[in-house]
């Protein structure tokens, strides 16, 4: 009984039980080899992950790490500019609004163009894309500061440094890390999009190249392979996130 309220409470581990659990029922309903069956996936992904898969995943990760770390720190300072500059606001909001809707997707062969069929276009396509989140949430971030809280800090003499130390960046970080979370999960929807244009290499080309190739339990162990490494990630975020914003969760223990 024990046993069983640990693996409940281990939200993962129950997740990946619903999640196999569905796939089951999913490949005995349909019955179909476009389906295959999650034991044979996971057989042929612990089969191929040390040789092709896992130089597929790496490459997609590193082109996901450059442009969400690239984003988040051009986004993060454009964000906390047009949040404490009245004029810089005023300026730069309105061309954030007019770009934002935009399907930037559509700019890839241009990018592809300009930037060469290499890791830059597909990098600076994620980067374009998910920007203006950060820029957004920063901005929001810092407007949400009572003003009250700026007079006090003020009031001690603080330094401007000593202010965005203290006061603007503890503030803005929840926001900046929600906005990550939902940017790691559109950078990996443009990845996967962006690899299946001349390119030989990331998780996006091998997926669909196992399609085309009609070989359903590699494409399925591509997909696995893409699911694990968006977990990790979000794992990641979860852990910066109790490190760096443990005052969130003051209060909520009892909720």
């Amino acid at each position: 009984m024990k046993r069983l309220k640990a693996i409940l409470y281990n939200k993962t581990l129950y997740a990946g039980f619903i999640v196999l659990l569905f796939w089951y029922i999913l490949h005995w309903t349909v019955a179909s080899s476009a389906i295959p069956s999650p034991c044979e996936t996971i057989l042929n992904f612990i089969k191929i992950f040390p040789g092709t898969l896992s130089l597929h995943l790496l490459v997609s990760l590193g082109r996901i790490t450059a442009a969400v770390l690239l984003s988040l720190i051009l986004g993060g300072l454009i964000g906390l500019w047009i949040g404490t500059s009245k004029k810089a606001d005023e300026f730069i909001t309105p061309i954030v609004y007019i770009l934002y809707p935009l399907p930037k997707i559509a700019f890839l062969p241009i990018l592809m163009i300009l930037l060469g069929l290499g890791n830059t276009s597909k990098i600076v396509l994620i980067i374009i894309i998910i920007i203006f989140q950060i820029i957004i949430a920063a901005r929001d971030g810092v407007k949400e500061i009572p003003k009250e809280l700026f007079y006090s800090v003020r009031s001690l003499g603080l330094r401007k440094v000593e202010i965005y130390r203290h006061l603007i960046l503890p503030a803005v970080l929840p926001k900046i890390i929600t906005s990550l979370r939902i940017s790691v999960g559109v950078s990996i929807s443009i990845l996967f999009f962006g690899e299946n244009f001349a390119t030989t290499y990331g998780i996006g080309y091998f997926i669909m190249n196992s399609w085309l190739m009609v070989n359903y339990v590699e494409m399925f162990s591509g997909i696995l392979a893409l699911s694990i490494m968006g977990l990790l990630i979000f794992k990641l975020i979860d852990i910066l996130e109790n490190r760096y914003c443990k005052w969130i969760k003051i209060g909520k223990k009892d909720l």
